[in-house]
């Protein structure tokens, strides 16, 4: 590991997950921080407890702003492990200077996304510090939820599952860097930032048998695939022409060098299911975003890998994603 803290270790890829195996888990493990899911399950599996800050730039971008970012960040992670979003706190930290109209823009959007979640803010921080210290606002949220599917884990898929995307991935990643650079598209591009429980309560309505869910942020899609197929011991094979990609987002891919799989994402969610829930979760996805898919299988044959099929007849790794990627992306 590096002697300094680089860009790079925050990227949600292989740096990042370096950084938190060899300093935090280190000094910090116990049973619940262990088993690295989106929120923590504590009180006997009867609540989810997660905590997230949020440093995006710029601001503001299409579709969204750093408080709907913060709010759908966190409700989003006690979704991910089955839980309605109850209780949020919102800790800020504002340059000196900022613009009292842009804050309460900020602060009404995070209203707009509680009341979408059915939850309240009941605990907050407010630090202002000297100008240049920070870049103009960074914020921090804690949320708390209450579990309404249990036992949905990273570790619990086997070999026959399938493997769903809920909608068009790198949307988030996408529409950050154009809204960074300055870059004019002729498009409808916008980031996917949402609030996820809806969905989820859908599927749960259902009576999808959820095996395990995780939103594609830092990392996108690839981070956690690869994530699943370590803490499960499987190989997940993904049909590349499957995975859904808007036509705005491949064509900044190209301009970066990066693939969509790898781009941050605040609105589209993985999900495992058994094979014979696979078409019915699929309608009901289909119902809130008709680019949901199919894109892949749970096998053994590498196991702790995620092999990527192309529409020519080829394989490769898929491996975690490496460098700076976007910096400050959420």
């Amino acid at each position: 590991m590096t002697k300094t803290i680089t860009i790079a270790h925050g990227n949600g890829g292989a740096e990042n997950n370096e950084l938190i195996q060899k300093i935090f888990y280190k000094h910090f493990a116990n049973d619940i921080l262990s088993k690295s899911e989106d929120a923590a399950v504590i009180e006997d599996g009867r609540l989810a407890f997660t905590t997230d800050s949020f440093t995006v730039s710029p601001l503001f971008f299409s579709g969204g702003d750093i408080g709907k970012l913060a709010v759908c960040g966190t409700c989003n992670d006690l979704a991910m492990m089955g839980a309605k979003p109850k209780y949020i706190t919102c800790s800020v930290i504002i340059e000196e200077g900022f613009s009292t109209r842009d804050l309460e823009k900020i602060v009404k959007s995070m209203k707009n996304e509680l009341e979408i979640n059915g939850a309240i803010v009941v605990s907050g921080d407010t630090k202002v510090v000297p100008r240049g210290s920070v870049d103009k606002l960074f914020i921090n949220t804690t949320g708390i939820g209450e579990i309404e599917h249990k036992n949905i884990s990273a570790s619990a898929l086997t070999e026959g599952m399938s493997i769903l995307v809920s909608r068009d991935v790198g949307t988030h990643g996408a529409t950050i860097f154009a809204a960074r650079e300055g870059i004019e598209l002729e498009s409808s591009l916008k980031t996917d930032c949402a609030s996820l429980y809806p969905q989820v309560k859908a599927l749960m309505d259902a009576n999808i048998k959820i095996i395990a869910l995780r939103d594609a942020t830092r990392g996108g899609v690839s981070a956690v695939l690869n994530e699943w197929a370590r803490s499960s011991d499987v190989c997940i094979e993904i049909k590349e022409e499957n995975i859904p990609v808007q036509e705005e987002v491949k064509g900044i891919c190209e301009m970066l060098g990066f693939e969509a799989i790898d781009l941050a994402n605040e609105g589209t969610f993985i999900l495992a299911v058994d094979k014979e829930d696979e078409l019915h979760a699929l309608d009901v996805l289909q119902k809130t975003h008709v680019t949901s898919a199919i894109i892949g299988t749970v096998t053994a044959l590498y196991k702790g890998k995620v092999l990527l099929n192309s529409s020519w007849g080829t394989k490769r790794f898929l491996d975690l994603p490496t460098g700076e990627l976007l910096p400050r992306i959420c």
